[in-house]
């Protein structure tokens, strides 16, 4: 018996004692994908977690909505990974307003966008900087929640996915109202999927541990050597989180893989909060 593989642009044949079998590459992938059809808004997509989640998205299939409060990352990120850009400040209603009449009815919502301020005693933090925090990672969700939800109840489906944090289930000292946001954002996450799921949509959050994105930095003050390895001294799997390790679990948890899961917020940190 003799095999013979020829392996072409498109598709691998074998040939097995005059036995043929043609297998398509295009049509494994698009078998295999678990967001075909389904459109997707991801805040704060244009760099760190929501690039990832945004990336993966398109290649399960799903047509994105890049937003992001910054254009140019928001458009690089679109031309990228084809998908769509579109600038929105997400603690602003008229901006969430102006977003909601570009893409009226997504099956998928992802509340990415996320900011902190920088280690300190809880006192000492600037009520500026506490307004920051409270409007993009709390005020969001609400004004997205209102923009959106209602057609995702005439629909009668929807998915809402939270980025919360491993800092609001196990937070880290001088980083005190952003944890607290995130722990809020965990509570919002099962409130919401409470009160939704009569309605076939469901809400769950994932919370990540610290990882290689443009808030790093800001978490650890100053991004040194000695700092690193402080921070990952409490990660038993011994790395930061990665875009594309979030992008994973949001794909999973956003497809219909995952259609008796809700209401739940999962680590994906490494074992920090073992």
């Amino acid at each position: 018996m003799e095999l013979e593989q020829k392996i072409g642009p498109k598709t691998l044949r074998f040939d097995t004692d005059n036995n043929f079998l043609e297998i398509s590459f295009t049509d494994i992938h698009c078998k295999n994908m678990t967001l075909i059809g389904k459109t997707a808004i991801v805040t704060g997509a244009g760099s760190g977690f929501g690039a990832g989640i945004a990336q993966r998205f398109v290649e399960e299939g799903a047509r994105v909505l890049v937003a992001d409060i910054n254009g140019d990352a928001a458009n690089a990120t679109a031309a990228r990974i084809n998908a769509i850009p579109w600038v929105v400040d997400v603690s602003d209603n008229t901006s969430v307003l102006r977003m909601a009449g570009k893409i009226p009815n997504p099956d998928i919502i992802v509340n990415n966008a996320g900011i902190t301020h920088l280690p300190q005693p809880m006192e000492e933090v600037s009520e500026e900087d506490f307004d920051r925090v409270f409007n993009v990672n709390i005020k969001s969700v609400f004004l997205m929640s209102r923009h959106f939800v209602p057609a995702m109840k005439l629909r009668g489906s929807g998915v809402i996915l939270n980025i919360a944090s491993t800092a609001g289930i196990s937070p880290r000292p001088n980083l005190n109202w952003y944890n607290a946001s995130k722990g809020w954002m965990i509570t919002a996450t099962k409130a919401m999927a409470v009160e939704l799921a009569s309605f076939g949509i469901r809400v769950n959050a994932l919370n990540p541990v610290a990882g290689e994105t443009p808030l790093l930095k800001t978490f650890m003050g100053e991004d040194t050597p000695e700092i690193r390895a402080k921070f990952l001294s409490t990660i038993p799997l011994g790395r930061f989180s990665t875009p594309e390790d979030i992008g994973s679990a949001a794909a999973f948890l956003c497809s219909d893989e995952a259609s008796m899961i809700t209401g739940v917020a999962i680590e994906v940190d490494g074992g920090r909060c073992i």
